[in-house]
């Protein structure tokens, strides 16, 4: 049964015993009032005191005026008897109603479909007899019972549609997006849980068409990529069989082999970079010998492009770390630098902290990135030459494994253009106060 279903029955459900149990109360506490706390018989008995007055000063006129003016101003019948219930206004027998009346009894009678009250002279002479009908009759108020009931009904069924409504059009957008359609959302604006539910699909969805679309991105570049290195390491292959000169041949294989183990060794890392966060190996270190044995390392490559790296003091500070990846992430930027800073300049490196964040900044003299392409310098392939060519520079990973491994440490990598050159910087959470 659907939701939509399910509140309606229940909502309509819930009215009906709402209104038979209030229908029951009402008729329990006018039935209730009229046994134990009507004002009909001390009515009753001071219209028989004022007919008997009547009757005694002024005759029978006299009388009938009286009962005239009582009929007049009260519901109901009302009639004046003797003993043996003659009425002496008109003469007419109305001993059957002294049969079913129970004489000066706070309760009514019932006299057919209708309630009878009678009051007795102390000398039994004389009868008042008010013949009325049911104070409580359903009848008379059963159009207002189905105005209600219809305005609860509406309200009920504003209300189911209030909840089925978003969850059939969340379904709806499951649907789509599993079929494929990943640019569906709910943009839901309600404030409720259903709300909650739906902006929750988005962030979900937004969070897979992203990954999706990396993912496809990133294959088509993998394509690319291999079709180069192959073709030449095939072309090496066949050279090394019929060249001369076959130690060139051989060189210029191993050349292509390797630059094809980087390619492929870029790939893993990037995969291991977004793979389980909580696979990798967290442990304290200190982040300034950590940054100072990645530039102990990359010092043989600036010289040999005839470029130095200057690293500033760097204050002592102990932060929780994947010590691998984040030595990768840090050595990655570095190399990058080198790489493009001119000869006779040298690599600056500096690491700055606060209270809460620890800052690598790493700058080159080289010609900078073009702003426009700036935000792009970290993805996967991408280098500022379009000719694609592995001799400006790397595969194209570098910057992106570095991306993604800062991101796996909670930081940030971002870029931006100095006057001359480019300028890096890694900023870490701290997990650990700074070391004494």
């Amino acid at each position: 049964m659907k939701v939509y279903t399910k509140i309606l029955l229940w909502c309509f459900g819930t009215l009906v015993l709402s209104l038979v149990a209030f229908i029951g109360v009402s008729v329990y506490v006018s039935m209730r009032n009229m046994e134990h706390g009507s004002m009909a018989p001390r009515m009753n008995a001071l219209l028989l005191e004022q007919g008997m007055d009547a009757l005694a000063h002024g005759g029978k006129p006299a009388l009938a005026a009286h009962m005239q003016s009582v009929q007049k101003h009260l519901s109901g019948e009302h009639y004046f008897t003797d003993a043996a219930g003659r009425d002496l206004v008109t003469g007419e027998d109305r001993s059957s109603l002294l049969t079913a009346a129970l004489p000066n009894s706070n309760r009514p009678s019932r006299y057919h479909d209708r309630m009878l009250g009678m009051a007795t002279s102390p000398d039994g002479k004389y009868h008042f007899i008010a013949v009325f009908d049911n104070l409580f009759d359903i009848s008379q108020y059963l159009p207002y019972y189905i105005l209600i009931l219809a305005a609860i009904a509406f309200l009920c069924w504003l209300l189911a549609t209030n909840l089925a409504s978003p969850l059939r059009a969340l379904a709806r957008a499951v649907d789509r997006f599993g079929a494929g359609d990943l640019s569906v959302r709910v943009n839901s604006t309600r404030k409720d849980e259903i709300g909650e539910v739906g902006r929750a699909f988005d962030r979900m969805a937004e969070r897979i068409a992203t990954l999706l679309t990396a993912e496809r991105r990133l294959l088509q570049d993998i394509s690319h990529e291999l079709r180069s290195p192959l073709a030449r390491l095939s072309f090496a292959a066949e050279l090394s069989l019929t060249a001369a000169d076959r130690g060139a041949a051989v060189a210029r294989l191993k050349k292509e082999i390797a630059r094809l183990t980087d390619l492929v060794g870029g790939l893993i890392q990037v995969t291991r970079a977004e793979g389980d966060p909580a696979a990798n190996n967290s442990e304290s270190l200190r982040l300034d010998d950590l940054l100072a044995e990645v530039v102990e390392d990359c010092q043989v490559e600036g010289e040999a492009r005839g470029c130095g790296i200057a690293l500033a003091p760097p204050p002592g500070i102990t932060m929780r770390a994947d010590r691998e990846v984040l030595r990768r992430a840090i050595e990655n930027v570095l190399r990058n630098a080198v790489r493009y800073t001119p000869g006779g300049t040298a690599v600056d490196v500096a690491l700055e902290v606060t209270a809460d964040t620890a800052r690598i900044s790493i700058r080159d003299y080289g010609p900078g990135v073009p702003e426009d392409l700036l935000p792009r310098i970290f993805q996967p392939f991408f280098r500022v030459d379009d000719s694609r060519d592995t001799a400006t520079g790397g595969v194209g990973l570098g910057l992106a494994i570095a991306s993604r491994s800062i991101g796996l440490h909670h930081g940030k990598l971002n870029a931006e253009n100095v006057q001359p050159g480019l300028k890096v910087w890694i900023e870490l959470p701290l997990a650990e106060p700074r070391a004494s």
